[in-house]
């Protein structure tokens, strides 16, 4: 008797998958016709709840619609968006003015999920990984309810919606991880007490807290694991991102293993399914360096030029603060008669929410309480055309994110000729600003003194020294991270195999 109920209970989810794929008929039909198509198409789902941010992520996502609608035009690409309050149109607009990528909007849609908040940071204050995973699944189930494709990817690293995916659509999965929803080094910090955006004081400060968030950290990297194996193909944006997606693959705790035999965790097993390969691929995102790698070498302002969307991660914080103590250090990079004369921080991102613009709120407020204000200047949501004419005026690009997946800002200051000083770790530091020839392509720093210290040593570089790192930076973003060696690099995985 004990055993009925999570036969029961499995054979009712089967019957309900059963009946979603049957109503699922009528649902395809419809949004196929509204594209102008009385036949069937092959669909191409694509989970990204964000696609409206403008990020790097983003341009991942719609790089790739653009490869498969030049490549295998007989396929739609739909794509799960939480972005209700935007159109179908507004949405294209905005990819082609910030991304320079224009798509047939007769082989694209859109699902609008009404669910998103349960993916938002602010809906969680607590056990928020947990928290977002759950939220991710019942957003899989809304999109589900909504649309069945044939393939089903994923890019924007919500693994756990994987078994939601698999057990109602019975269809393919792949994924593009941009960053590990859990890696090695948060579970480091929380061993070794380190204060972070991921670990906070009140958990870093109590050994007693650490503990518990320990065993925490590593109960959902084991489900987090057995999340990403129920993919068919994995993509990766980088080395750093691909060491961490690789261990968590392997990864294995003889306890939870034992537990997950006993009920009613073994009833779990039922729908848990293994078909991810043993590595992960490395997909470098498509860099529009074309446009970028025309702009001049010579005659650049003296500003320090920061790409990055206002997330905490980000740490604009440490921006300001090294180039407060570059102007304290080096008072001739300060002009007294008018700030414009002097060395310039730009800070140009975009703002998803209402937790970004509070924070660019006190990112103002930093500037000012350390008296470089008259000297920083914030662009929000700046247009693609705007960025572009910074990119082709600046002399240094600043990444201050730590352990950054890969950093696709940084591929466009190499490609415009923008030398970069990015934070010794991650994609950045393993993948991006390596030597060309020997010869340096950039700076990297941890502490904002040594990030002070870089910005010096490019603004008091000769003019020949300045222009040569330039050529070479230049050099390694056009021939490594361009579009062409990222749709080749796409279609190593063969995703389109899984396709009816």
């Amino acid at each position: 008797m004990y055993w009925l109920i999570p036969f029961l209970a499995w054979l009712g989810i089967h019957l309900y998958g059963w009946k979603l794929r049957k109503h699922n008929k009528e649902n395809r039909k419809r949004l196929l016709a509204g594209l102008g198509y009385q036949e069937d198409k092959p669909i191409i789902g694509f989970f990204h709840p964000y696609c409206n941010a403008g990020g790097g992520g983003e341009r991942v996502l719609w790089a790739a619609i653009a490869h498969i609608q030049r490549t295998k035009p007989h396929i739609v690409s739909v794509v799960y968006s939480g972005d209700t309050d935007a159109t179908k149109q507004a949405i294209l607009g905005k990819v082609k003015s910030q991304f320079n990528l224009e798509l047939d909007e007769s082989r694209v849609d859109f699902v609008f999920l009404d669910s998103r908040h349960l993916v938002e940071d602010s809906a969680w204050p607590r056990f928020t990984l947990l928290g977002q995973s759950l939220g991710s699944m019942y957003l899989a189930w809304e999109a589900m309810t909504k649309l069945v494709p044939d393939l089903y990817i994923d890019t924007m690293g919500y693994a756990f919606t994987f078994h939601i995916v698999a057990i109602l659509g019975r269809i393919p999965i792949g994924a593009y991880v941009h960053y590990p929803t859990i890696s090695t080094e948060m579970v480091k910090r929380v061993q070794t007490r380190t204060r972070w955006h991921t670990n906070a004081n009140s958990i870093s400060s109590s050994a007693v807290l650490s503990q518990a968030k320990l065993l925490y950290y590593r109960v959902f990297m084991y489900y987090y694991a057995i999340s990403l194996r129920g993919a068919s193909f994995l993509m990766v944006n980088s080395m750093w991102t691909k060491e961490h997606i690789d261990s968590i693959l392997q990864y294995s705790n003889l306890f939870l293993d034992i537990i997950n035999f006993l009920p009613p965790l073994l009833f779990l097993k039922l729908f848990i399914s293994n078909k991810a390969p043993k590595t992960a691929t490395i997909v470098y995102p498509a860099c529009d360096t074309k446009a970028m790698s025309l702009f001049s070498l010579e005659h650049r302002q003296r500003v320090i030029l920061s790409l990055a969307q206002f997330r905490p991660e980000k740490d604009h914080a440490a921006q300001i603060r090294a180039f407060q103590q570059l102007l304290e250090e080096n008072p001739q990079f300060k002009s007294d008669n008018n700030p414009n004369d002097g060395v310039r921080l730009v800070l140009i991102g975009g703002s998803r929410n209402e937790g970004d613009r509070d924070r660019v709120i006190q990112l103002r407020r930093l500037a000012g309480n350390l008296g470089v204000e008259p000297y920083v200047d914030f662009i929000v949501n700046a247009p693609y055309a705007t960025v572009l004419e910074w990119l082709s005026k600046a002399s240094i690009g600043l990444s201050t994110m730590q352990d950054e997946h890969f950093g696709i800002n940084i591929v466009e200051y190499m490609a415009a000729g923008v030398i970069p000083v990015t934070h010794a770790s991650g994609g950045p530091y393993k993948d991006i600003v390596r030597p060309v020839d020997g010869g340096p392509t950039g700076f990297h720093a941890k502490t904002p003194a040594e990030f002070a210290e870089a910005f010096k040593k490019v603004l008091s570089l000769s003019e020949e020294e300045e222009l040569q790192m330039r050529r070479r930076a230049r050099q390694r973003a056009v021939q490594r991270f361009s579009e062409d060696e990222f749709e080749k690099a796409w279609d190593s995985c063969k995703w389109d195999r899984y396709l009816p």
